[in-house]
């Protein structure tokens, strides 16, 4: 049964898609597409069509002539017609999808019947399309696959970033300190140089540098990796991606998340923690603004901004040989420093009602008021985790229905004084500490069903130290 062509649309429509296409192709400039057809009327044809809208088209007038291509240069889509001289387009497209190439595939061909598409269709075609077709047709195939590529993208990083565990979503804190540092975001955002921001656990890193890429108007994503929470002989494939059988274990390709990030930002926190041949590559892409995936001979451009994060002096870790000094150079272009949260208490209580507003509406619980009295207890506790560890006693607070001031106490003689009605503290604050932080421990780590690993990471101390305390608790792995 032969597929009927669609009827030509109304003028009003057409001028819908045309002006529909041109806001579409403004996206479409980091793409490359290969055209393999051995009429070469069709591949001029479609070059000039696609001329301006994409990076780069490529042609082939067979299949083997585009397996050459590839094994060349990255292309995001194909354009391939079904009759070809040696092994047909579906053929060819068939040994593409066992090979794990992941490039979208749209086919073309003057001769369609329904088993065709059918065929065309299970052996992993995007789209199909019959000949002759009109230049707003082809684009509209285009645009859906391109539209899809991108759907995917943004549906794999709000997966990574639900799997995340982030202190807060914006920056706050009204401290003179703190508006020194958000004007330098606001003056360097809109720059394409790489930024190092350094500070101590828990100040929120990552926060600053999710607000220096809202700021930056860079239309990718904002793409988080932490380097020490990944095993090294892992990092590699997880920024460039890899090929099938590129490594044990690779049963198909894969996406790097340099390439997820093209057009956007890439945070590598812990940046400290990334072993040295890894930032010998490192600084290889930031200087050619290419990668290449593991198992491969084609490199592929990028266009991505780094922000990197670190805890440590990486001067010293040049110093002590365990990092790179022309990586470091290369990542310090610009630095912004976080303060502490003990040198700005006036930031604490604003911390606080931001933490309780969220944690609130997350655990359905209702906020925990601050006192006059608790307020200065908060501002005049040391904060050794910084505002994770005033997150994570928010967190508490809202579980328990009250504050539990005798973690803030450090020892000090005298009675504590409870964040709800300011009354006496019992008298055994050893026995009623461990208590309360033993229900809280068990607590999360029951929230995370179990995954110690996340539950440390959660609570803000070492998984060595979760690991000690469930022993003492007799809780076994």
């Amino acid at each position: 049964m032969a597929l009927s062509r669609p009827l030509r649309p109304a003028k009003t429509k057409v001028m819908s898609e045309r002006q529909s296409n041109a806001a579409d192709t403004d996206n479409w400039q980091r793409r490359t597409v290969l055209v393999v057809d051995d009429e070469a009327g069709m591949r001029s044809f479609l070059s000039r069509a696609l001329e301006g809208k994409v990076d780069a088209v490529l042609t082939a007038d067979s299949a083997e002539a585009g397996a050459a291509v590839l094994e060349q240069r990255h292309v995001d889509l194909i354009l391939l017609d079904v009759a070809l001289p040696g092994a047909s387009g579906v053929e060819w497209l068939k040994a593409l999808r066992a090979a794990g190439n992941p490039a979208d595939v749209i086919l073309m061909t003057a001769f369609a019947d329904m088993e065709t598409a059918i065929e065309a269709l299970r052996s992993g075609a995007a789209d199909f399309i019959v000949k002759p077709f009109r230049v707003d047709q082809m684009l509209n195939a285009i645009r859906r696959c391109f539209d899809r590529a991108r759907l995917a993208r943004e549906n794999y990083l709000l997966r990574r970033e639900l799997d995340q565990y982030t202190i807060h979503k914006h920056v706050v804190g009204n401290s003179e300190a703190m508006r020194k540092v958000m004007a330098l975001v606001a003056r360097v955002a809109p720059m394409p140089s790489t930024v190092l921001v350094t500070g101590e656990s828990g100040t929120g890193k990552e926060v600053v540098a999710r607000e220096l890429h809202r700021l930056s108007g860079r239309q990718g994503q904002f793409v988080p990796l932490n380097c020490g929470a990944m095993a090294p002989e892992l990092i590699e494939s997880e920024l460039f991606g890899h090929a099938r059988g590129a490594f044990t274990g690779a049963a198909g390709a894969r996406h790097g998340l340099f390439l997820y990030a093209d057009g956007g930002t890439l945070f590598l926190d812990e940046i400290s923690e990334l072993p040295l041949p890894m930032q010998a590559k490192l600084l290889r892409v930031i200087e050619d603004r290419r990668i290449r995936p593991l198992g491969t001979e084609r490199e592929m451009v990028v266009d991505v901004r780094i922000v990197a994060a670190c805890n440590r002096n990486l001067a010293q870790e040049v110093a002590a040989g365990r990092f790179r000094q022309d990586l470091y150079y290369r990542l310090d272009v610009v630095s912004i420093a976080i303060p502490p949260l003990r040198t700005r208490p006036e930031d604490i209580v604003p911390l606080a009602g931001h933490f309780s507003e969220q944690l609130s509406a997350q655990l359905g619980l209702p906020v925990v008021p601050l006192s006059p009295s608790l307020v200065r207890l908060l501002q005049a506790y040391d904060w050794p985790g910084n505002a994770r560890e005033l997150r994570n006693l928010v967190e508490r607070a809202l579980i328990l229905g009250e504050y539990p001031v005798e973690l803030l106490a450090q020892g000090e003689p005298g009675p504590a004084t409870h964040a709800a009605a300011d009354d006496h503290a019992p008298a055994d604050d050893a026995v009623l500490l461990e208590s309360v932080e033993r229900r809280h421990i068990l607590q999360v780590l029951a929230s995370e069903g179990g995954n110690r690993a996340e539950a440390a990471r959660r609570l803000g101390i070492s998984r060595r130290t979760l690991d000690r305390k469930c022993l003492q608790w007799g809780l076994r792995p």
